[in-house]
C-alpha cells in the first residue's frame, strides 16, 4: 500500500498505491472543495500531470448531494477526473463560519449555510458519505480548534478526535486516514500521535495547522508528530502549500500536501515562479514581454507574456485568472517532482539553500 524508495535525512520518497493509480510521494494535491479546482478543467489539470485531489465530503453532501454523485456513478466520473481523489470529512469546516452548531462524544453538528438545516456527522456517517462519494482516500471525522486555543480546548480536540478515531470504519475498498490534533501544544500533539498510531490507519494526516500560528510552531508541531506516526505509513500535513513550507515539511518527514495556495495566489494576480513569487498587477510588468517564467514549459508560459498577464489582471478578466491558475498549480507539481530528485540524488538540504534565497 505505501512503500519507501529513497531517504535523504527525514526526508523520504514513496509509493501510495490507491484504486486509481500509484502516486509518488511527497506529492502536493490541488483543492477541489465543490467537485472543481477553481478555474481549471479537467484537460488543464491533466496538461499539468495531476493526479491526485482533494474534496470536502461535508460540501459535496450539502450540493449537489449524494444521490446526484451516485447518479453519475461517484465523484470520479461526476467531475471527469481519473486520478486519486482524497476527501476531507469537513472537520476543519468547525472553524467555518455559518457551518459548526456544536460537538459532543457522538459527533459534529453542522448547520447548511444553504437552507439552515442541521446534520448530525458522526464517524460512521462522515465514513458512510465518503464511501457513497467513492473516493480512494477518506479522513476521519476530527475536531480541528482554532487558533489561539486554550489548552482546555485544545485538550478537548484530541479526546474527541481519539474517541471518533477509533469508531471510524475502515474497509480495503477505501483507505482510511486517521488525523492528528493537539494545537501547539507539545505534550497534546504528543498524546494525539500516540493515541492514533496505534489504530490501524492506512496513513496519518496533521490537522489544525497553518491556521495563523506562527511558522517555527508549525514546525515544531510537525517534528513531534513525525517522530511518533509510523514509518510504514504515509503522513499528509493538512492545508500547507507554500513552497518554503513544503520543504522544511519533507525535511522532517511528511509525504503529502494540500493547499489553495496555488489557484488563490493565481485568482488574485500572484505567479509563483522559479525567480520567487511575481504580483502581476505592479506597473512594471505592463511592457514586460517575457514569458512568465522562462523555465517552465506550461500552456501559459508558451504562449503569452507577462504584459498580458498584466493587462488581464488588471482589468479583472477570468482568463487572468485562469491563466495564472493553471501556470501556479502546474509549477506545485513540477515543484514536488525536483523534491522527489533531490531527495532520490541526497541533495535535498542544498535544493532546500536554493529556494531559501529565491522566496
Amino acid at each position: 500500500m505505501f512503500n519507501i524508495t529513497a531517504e535523504d535525512g527525514g526526508a523520504r520518497t514513496g509509493i501510495l498505491s490507491t484504486a486509481h493509480g500509484e502516486l509518488r510521494t511527497p506529492f502536493f494535491m490541488p483543492v477541489a472543495t465543490k467537485a472543481t479546482v477553481k478555474t481549471l478543467t479537467p484537460d488543464d489539470l491533466k496538461s499539468c500531470d495531476v493526479q491526485v485531489l482533494i474534496s470536502n465530503s461535508l460540501h459535496l453532501f450539502l450540493r449537489p448531494g449524494l444521490e446526484v454523485l451516485e447518479a453519475h456513478g461517484g465523484l470520479h466520473r461526476f467531475m471527469r477526473f481519473n486520478g486519486a481523489i482524497f476527501t476531507d470529512s469537513g472537520g476543519f469546516q468547525m472553524i467555518r463560519k455559518g457551518f459548526f452548531v456544536g460537538a459532543d462524544r457522538d459527533g459534529i453538528t453542522f448547520r447548511s449555510p444553504y437552507d439552515g438545516k442541521k446534520y448530525k456527522f458522526t464517524p460512521e456517517f462522515s465514513k458512510e458519505v465518503q464511501m457513497r462519494i467513492g473516493s480512494d482516500v477518506a479522513m476521519m471525522l476530527d475536531y480541528c480548534a482554532e487558533y489561539p486555543a486554550s489548552y482546555d480546548e485544545a485538550k478537548k480536540s484530541v479526546y474527541f478526535t481519539t474517541l471518533w478515531a477509533e469508531r471510524f470504519p475502515k474497509n480495503t475498498e477505501q483507505l482510511s486516514f486517521g488525523i492528528v490534533q493537539g494545537s501547539v501544544y507539545e505534550d497534546l500533539r504528543e498524546k494525539s500521535a500516540k493515541d492514533l498510531a496505534n489504530m490501524d490507519f492506512d496513513g496519518y494526516g496533521i490537522g489544525g495547522l497553518s491556521i495563523g500560528e506562527p511558522k517555527e510552531v508549525m514546525h515544531r508541531m510537525v517534528e513531534i508528530v513525525t517522530g511518533i506516526l509510523p514509518e510504514d505509513k504515509p503522513r499528509y500535513l493538512m492545508g500547507v502549500g507554500s513552497p518554503l513550507d513544503i520543504i522544511e515539511s519533507v525535511m522532517r518527514g511528511v509525504d503529502i500536501f494540500d493547499s489553495v495556495f496555488p489557484t488563490r495566489n493565481g485568482r488574485h494576480g500572484t505567479a509563483i515562479t522559479s525567480r520567487g513569487m511575481l504580483n502581476l498587477r505592479k506597473a512594471e510588468f505592463k511592457n514586460d514581454e517575457s514569458p512568465l517564467d522562462e523555465d517552465c514549459s506550461c500552456y501559459t508560459c508558451e504562449n503569452f507574456t507577462r504584459s498580458y498577464l498584466h493587462h488581464l489582471i488588471r482589468e479583472k478578466e477570468i482568463l487572468g485568472m485562469h491563466l495564472l491558475s493553471l501556470h501556479n498549480v502546474c509549477f506545485m507539481i513540477e515543484f514536488m517532482k525536483r523534491i522527489r530528485k533531490e531527495i532520490e540524488q541526497g541533495n535535498l538540504e542544498k535544493f532546500k539553500k536554493e529556494m531559501e534565497k529565491i522566496y
